[in-house]
């Protein structure tokens, strides 16, 4: 019997109001697969994130979303994540009263059904704060508080690797980031990858994907993905820009790894 795909999107037609955002998107994403999604300002990346995600900001107009063979068009964005569906925001926010250790134990607990041991929890949470180059003592600071955005954004990559979800979604990781805290970012990324989970990566440019090995490349354009290749297809868009790129609107959507377009 043939495994489902992790996630599948069925000509999915997102709108805010009446202002239609997506239309008829089609994406698959397997596990053990890195899908990098790239487009202009406004065309609708991170609208496809949250309505993945279930964000109550956006309808759905028609269209499906199956995870793990499963519709989960109409569930809650708790449910979701219980499920193993993960999403960073490009602007994290502040959450005044919460420590960042109590949110990730709490979140983890939330997530798998049961509340992790707390001196285990503690440890593992330390290891990986060592690894992402996070102070020991933010643990007990409130939950992006005060943090520079480098900082946030190490925050929400140590909450990926406390929860360890099935398909994380990463929109714009990368955003405002210097050279160092992206290397380490994308550090985390990777030690978070196996052939168990998958990612979809939403960014303008490549430097977060550098050191990650990605299945397949897709650019948003028109409401639609207008054009999905290999690797390759960055370098392209690095090289000539997105003006450069001569997409057909026409062509298959969403194609899995190893199909060429």
């Amino acid at each position: 019997m043939t495994k489902a795909p992790l996630l599948q999107i069925k000509n999915l037609t997102v709108a805010v109001g009446e202002k239609l955002i997506l239309r008829d998107l089609e994406l698959t994403i397997n596990a053990g697969e890195t899908h990098v999604l790239m487009g202009q300002n406004g065309t609708g990346k991170s609208t496809l994130a949250s309505a993945i995600m279930g964000s109550p900001a956006f309808d759905i107009i028609s269209g499906e979303i199956l995870f793990e063979g499963e519709n989960i068009t109409e569930e809650s964005p708790d449910k979701r994540a219980r499920r193993g569906i993960f999403l960073s925001f490009q602007n994290p926010e502040e959450v005044p009263g919460v420590t960042l250790e109590n949110f990730l134990r709490t979140a983890k607990g939330a997530v798998t059904g049961e509340k992790p041991r707390l001196m285990q929890f503690k440890k593992d949470l330390r290891v990986e704060m060592e690894r992402l180059g996070v102070a020991e003592t933010y643990a007990a600071r409130e939950l992006n508080v005060g943090f520079s955005g480098g900082e946030k954004k190490k925050a929400e990559i140590l909450q990926l690797l406390t929860l360890n979800p099935k398909l994380a979604i990463l929109d714009e990781a990368d955003s405002g980031l210097d050279v160092d805290a992206v290397k380490t970012v994308s550090e985390g990324v990777s030690r978070f990858r196996n052939e168990g989970n998958a990612l979809l990566i939403i960014t303008h440019n490549t430097r977060l994907v550098e050191g990650i090995a990605v299945d397949r490349v897709h650019v948003l354009e028109n409401k639609k993905l207008a054009l999905s290749g290999g690797a390759e297809l960055m370098r392209r868009i690095t090289d000539s820009g997105f003006a450069g790129l001569q997409t057909n609107p026409d062509a298959p959507r969403g194609a899995p790894k190893g199909d060429t377009q």
